[in-house]
């Protein structure tokens, strides 16, 4: 990423260390600290539009030592007690001195002063990925603490890495992250991620600290950064899934002007424009804005298979005061494509294929999805801050398509092998999302114990209307010829708009909660991080139920009503142990919940399943911050997972219901992740990392234990390797803009199909998933492992810049799967470059 750059006016405010910021790295400890023989000194730099400068120098005259300023400009610096002096000082500044006397064992704010500006003008600095792994807060996290002091793996992916590797999809960027994966693209038209064997649904994933539908791939194009939190988040967003969410920041608005356009080529008919522009509103300095949007459209290496796409991402600042602002962020995505089940597979095996496409001509996947969301945040002091957030999303889909490709023909009995009788489903969803969200976040002290405090509130609903028509039969093929149509059955539907209705769901689920949550300084090395949220959950539903035979205007439904109530605490316990300034030891325990849908022998609702999450690991910087390296160990138990009651049981002959469950089922998940992550350094920067994860069955009715859970990678490692030449061409203004990179991927080990059953001991034959005995013979589909190697050469001058790319380099085969059936290939070698513009 280029900036071109005046000189900067600088003043430092007189302030005390602030840490209200979101994404302020300001250690805890450096602020509390105190000791006979030091104290510290605080303050904050601003550039002269009041903007917080970020990486400006601040050092002890006459040492080594020294910090540098952080987003929100804030800084802290330990020192010797007595009259010290400090040099203040950035690119394109003269630099400045101030004496301040330092109390012992008290935090001093340096005086108010202005830089002068500098002699020496930079015409143009070049800034790429300017932070490492335990350098960079989450905003999803709630709280101004830095990511040594939180008992938790983090990781964030800023956007010059995006950039870099010429990010597509949200599977590009999570090439970047152990331990979180892809583990389906059921329908082609989203990319279903887990981690730590748990699946993330829509209330896993977030945009600008809000949840939004997962149900469609969100654009890349707009991402500032991508956040992850691993593990448990239930204390924070209520009932998330076990494996930890992500939040996916976009651009926000800035007051300097500037911008860019672009062009992206590549395989299979790719084609995508793109713009992106920034600027205060005409003189203001209250207010800016941001508008960035794309256009795309696609064929690809599935035959048949098209996509067009539009996307626009508006936003305003407004600085009501100089503590208040309030961004005004919207998004729209219209996304119509081919929906594409995939291949298919005869007896549990994969019939090799990477274009063979099954589905009808006229399929398709249409959505449009809107929101809006304000932020307002507002500074009470320079230790505490008030964070409000208003949200709505407004999300269309309408599916038309043949069915999964299910019970081909396996034997040549009567049919042939690969036979297929196609059928079509149809779909109508529309979904209004409203949120509302409160948090206060700040610093105190009691005795000589220091406190970072979150209190907040949020409350959400969740508006759907969901109309299935019936799937009826409509032709037959086979699979492994599928352009040639072998019959039509009697009674065939004959296209999509002569479906009938099935069912239409109303659905209004309202949800809130309360927490808080409390890091505790101890001592200097000594940290707790305890907290508590109660949540509230109302999950209403009625199924309207139209009959068969009657036509769509006609149709007199009845009706099923459903009504749940569910409540549940989720605590949080950390300890953090850093032996030296540059390491953390932590280890943790949460609980997260998450709501069942059945029901028990006697007809009433299921509790919640309370999961317990357990999470140990070591944090380092090392080379004075040039890199990170994290380890983190877990272990993840739902012991009290839903399950069936089987007809052997005695209490299955009296249940109020035909297929009573009872929490009694227990899955466990354990594993270890090791992320890398460096700061360019001569021009080189680095992502790594390593996972292991084993989820499996550890108690259940109809599973052997030890039985594996499907889809999730027993392994996966990263590595990505960038290159900028700006250091060897220094002095040649036509080759210092040149840069390469290298990025690879590995998938192991993955498991998909259907997992064998048990047998019931009175028949000999399985059982099926409501209790009662089955004669199939489930079984599992082992995956291909594969290597991803994506390749990447970049020039840059003035204000033009290239990028091209190879991806899949050795044309890597491999699948993800959903059951037998929904079994999609990965996307071969293709080629892609990308022209832009700067403003």
């Amino acid at each position: 990423m280029k900036y071109f750059v005046p000189l900067l006016s600088l003043s430092i405010a007189l302030l005390p260390a602030t840490g209200f910021a979101q994404n302020t790295p300001l250690r805890h400890h450096e602020q509390q600290r105190g000791s006979s023989k030091n104290g510290t000194v605080t303050g904050r730099v601003l550039l002269a539009d009041g903007q917080p400068a970020e990486q400006v120098s601040v050092r002890l005259k006459g040492s080594e030592r020294g910090t540098v300023t952080a987003a929100d400009g804030s800084f802290a610096l330990k020192v010797p007690a007595g009259w010290q002096a400090f040099v203040v000082s950035c690119l394109g500044c003269q630099a400045q001195e101030v004496a301040v006397e330092v109390q012992p064992g008290q935090a001093v704010a340096l005086p108010p002063f202005t830089l002068a500006r500098g002699e020496q003008q930079l015409q143009e600095v070049t800034v790429a990925g300017a932070k490492s792994l335990n350098q960079s807060t989450p905003s999803a996290g709630k709280m101004p603490i830095a990511p040594l002091d939180n008992p938790q793996a983090t990781l964030t992916i800023e956007r010059p890495v995006l950039e870099q590797q010429q990010a597509l999809r949200l599977s590009d960027v999570l090439t970047n992250v152990a331990g979180v994966y892809v583990m389906g693209t059921t329908g082609g038209a989203q990319e279903e991620i887990a981690s730590r064997g748990f699946a993330y649904t829509s209330a896993n994933t977030f945009k600008n600290g809000v949840r939004f539908n997962n149900g469609i791939m969100p654009e890349v194009s707009s991402l500032e950064r991508m956040e992850v939190l691993k593990g448990s988040a239930a204390i924070l967003y209520g009932n998330v899934a076990a494996g930890g969410i992500l939040n996916l920041v976009t651009k926000k608005p800035l007051f300097e002007r500037g911008g860019s356009v672009g062009l992206r080529v590549g395989s299979y008919g790719f084609v995508k424009p793109q713009f992106d522009v920034y600027g205060a509103v005409g003189e203001s300095r209250q207010v800016a804005f941001r508008l960035n949007g794309t256009w795309e459209r696609a064929d690809s290496y599935r035959a048949g298979v098209k996509s067009n796409r539009v996307y626009v991402n508006p936003s305003l600042l407004f600085r009501l005061s100089p503590k208040t602002e309030l961004v005004i962020e919207g998004d729209y995505l219209r996304d119509n494509r081919t929906p594409d089940y995939g291949i298919g597979a005869i007896g549990y095996e994969i019939q090799e294929s990477r274009s063979r496409f099954l589905n009808v001509a006229d399929a398709t996947n249409a959505t449009n999805q809107t929101s809006a969301t304000a932020t307002l945040t507002t500074r009470l002091n320079s230790t505490w801050q008030v964070r409000a957030v208003g949200s709505f999303q407004r999300y269309d889909n309408e599916l038309r398509s043949a069915a999964r490709p299910t019970s081909i023909v396996g034997t040549t009995a009567g049919r042939r092998y690969g036979d297929w009788q196609r059928g079509l489903q149809r779909t109508q969803t529309a979904e209004n999302y409203y949120l509302a969200q409160v948090d206060l976040t700040g610093m105190l002290r009691t005795g000589r114990i220091g406190h970072t405090v979150l209190v907040g509130a949020d409350a959400d609903q969740y508006n759907t209307n969901t109309l299935a028509f019936i799937s009826q039969a409509y032709d037959s093929l086979n699979i492994l010829n599928a352009s040639r149509v072998l019959g039509q059955p009697k009674g065939r539907v004959t296209g999509f708009d002569a479906m009938r209705y099935n069912t239409r769901t109303l659905g209004n689920t309202r949800r809130a909660g309360f927490y808080a949550q409390d890091l505790i300084g101890l001592t200097d090395q000594v940290k707790v991080l305890a907290g508590m949220r109660w949540s509230y959950q109302e999950t209403p539903s009625d199924v309207y139920t139209y009959p068969a035979l009657a036509l769509p205007a006609t149709n007199a439904p009845t009706v099923a009503e459903n009504r749940r109530y569910d409540n549940a605490f989720s605590p949080r316990l950390g300890l953090v142990y850093q032996p030296v300034k540059t390491t953390a030891i932590f280890a943790s325990y949460s609980n997260s919940f998450t709501p069942n849908s059945g029901v028990d022998v006697r007809g009433n609702n299921l509790a919640p399943s309370l999961i317990d999450q357990y999470e140990v690991g070591i944090k380092n910087d090392l080379f004075k911050g040039a890199l990170s390296a994290n380890v983190t160990a877990y272990r993840i138990v739902n012991s009290n997972q839903a399950q069936s009651v089987l007809p052997t049981d005695p209490r299955f002959a009296t249940a109020a219901t035909a297929s009573p469950q009872e929490l009694a089922g227990q899955v466990t998940s354990k594993g270890i992740e090791v992320d890398i992550q460096s700061r360019p350094v001569n021009g080189i920067s680095l992502i790594a990392g390593y996972s292991y994860n084993h989820t499996a069955y550890t108690r259940s009715n109809l599973y052997e234990d030890g039985s594996r859970l499907r889809y999730n990678p027993a392994h996966t490692a990263n590595a990505s390797l960038y290159y900028s030449f700006a250091n060897v061409f220094a002095n040649n203004n036509f080759l210092r803009g040149l840069s390469a990179g290298l990025t690879t991927y590995y998938v192991g080990d993955r498991l998909a199909g259907r997992n064998p059953r048990l047998l019931d001991p009175t028949t000999g034959k399985p059982w099926a998933t409501n209790g009662t005995a089955s004669a199939d013979a489930f079984k599992l589909i082992a995956l291909p492992n594969y290597f991803l190697f994506d390749a990447s050469v970049g020039y840059a001058y003035e204000r033009f810049s290239v990028r091209f790319k190879m991806a899949n380099l050795l044309n890597e085969l491999s699948y993800n799967v959903h059951d037998d059936n929904s079994i999609n290939p990965i996307a071969p070698r293709t080629f892609a470059t990308t022209l832009t513009y700067k403003l």
